[in-house]
């Protein structure tokens, strides 16, 4: 079957909002969020991310939770398009953050056992935030270049492999609360000042040091990017290159500057030439990974364009 209508579908985690799901012709089903652990609203839909951070900010002392789409909210979006017929390919965050494969994989299930000719690929992205939308916008680049269905599931399925995103936090209280650090850790990097590295690869997280500035901080995300070209020779123009940010545009549009110097300067950025900041792209980052990081996340997504993966 080669198949050239189908429709991209993504959970709110890949963080597309309103205008990037219109632009790439995406349907997103959306998280929920609540700041009192009773009334949940849809992420953009009902809450705007812009007024979550400010809540955060305003509120230090409260932490939000997030709550994954429910099985209907996924049949809600499958089952018109498998009505008339449309296949489609759902993308999901990593499985090892939330069950929303398994609440897609469900629905799935309820749709194609009402309508026997629908076809649904749920894929679990093993990716997150910034990254897991780099990873939704190569696949509507595919459908607009006329790729087809099967060829573009077999390259997704590649191209998760290639993702990375290499970032930094305000502090540590978050991800003390959420329990991704100790607290007797959370407080002595708090009282020295210290900022943790993150990486993510694999569905995973993974520490990646510790820096006593936010300065210094984003200046060893600049580090770390270097390090990944030049450990696997690869050519960062064979990547979509991506900054991330919380609450703060204005600092991730100077930390894209310095995004863009840095790969003109180290070995594996290409030709050698210049980086243009219309090449690296800012995305601000969503509910579901706003509430474990805080308002001040901002770090570097990096994902192998899918002409680039065989």
């Amino acid at each position: 079957m080669e198949t050239k209508e189908y429709k991209i579908i993504a959970d709110g985690a890949a963080d597309l909002g309103v205008q990037g799901a219109r632009e790439h012709d995406v349907d997103v089903v959306p998280f929920y969020v609540s700041f009192d652990n009773e009334t949940y609203l849809k992420e953009i839909v009902e809450v705007d991310i812009r007024d979550f951070y400010q809540k955060m900010v305003d509120n230090p002392k409260v932490f939000p939770k997030t709550s994954m789409p429910s099985v209907q909210d996924y049949i809600d979006v499958f089952e018109p398009y498998a009505k008339a017929g449309i296949p489609m390919i759902c993308i999901c965050i990593t499985t090892k953050f939330s069950g929303s494969y398994q609440s897609a994989m469900t629905a799935a299930g309820m749709v194609t056992e009402e309508y026997k000719d629908a076809v649904i690929t749920v894929i679990d992205s093993t990716l997150n935030t910034v990254l897991e939308g780099m990873f939704v916008r190569e696949a509507a680049r595919m459908k607009r270049d006329g790729i087809p269905y099967e060829e573009t599931v077999a390259r997704l399925l590649k191209m998760r492999e290639t993702g990375r995103i290499l970032f930094t936090v305000g502090g540590m209280s978050y991800l003390v609360h959420g329990g991704r650090v100790g607290k007797l850790m959370g407080l002595a990097a708090n009282t020295l000042n210290i900022r943790p590295l993150i990486t993510m690869k694999d569905g995973e997280i993974f520490p990646s040091g510790l820096a006593r500035s936010r300065k210094k901080s984003r200046d060893k995300v600049l580090e770390m990017i270097c390090a990944h070209f030049k450990e696997s020779g690869e050519q960062a123009r064979q990547y979509a290159v991506n900054v991330g940010y919380g609450y703060d545009e204005k600092e991730a549009e100077a930390f894209r500057e310095q995004v863009c110097e840095s790969l003109a300067a180290c070995a594996g950025s290409g030709d050698g030439g210049g980086w243009e900041a219309s090449e690296v792209e800012i995305h601000q980052i969503g509910a579901t990974v706003g509430v474990h990081t805080g308002p001040y996340p901002i770090g570097v997504g990096i994902l192998k364009k899918y002409e680039y993966v065989l």
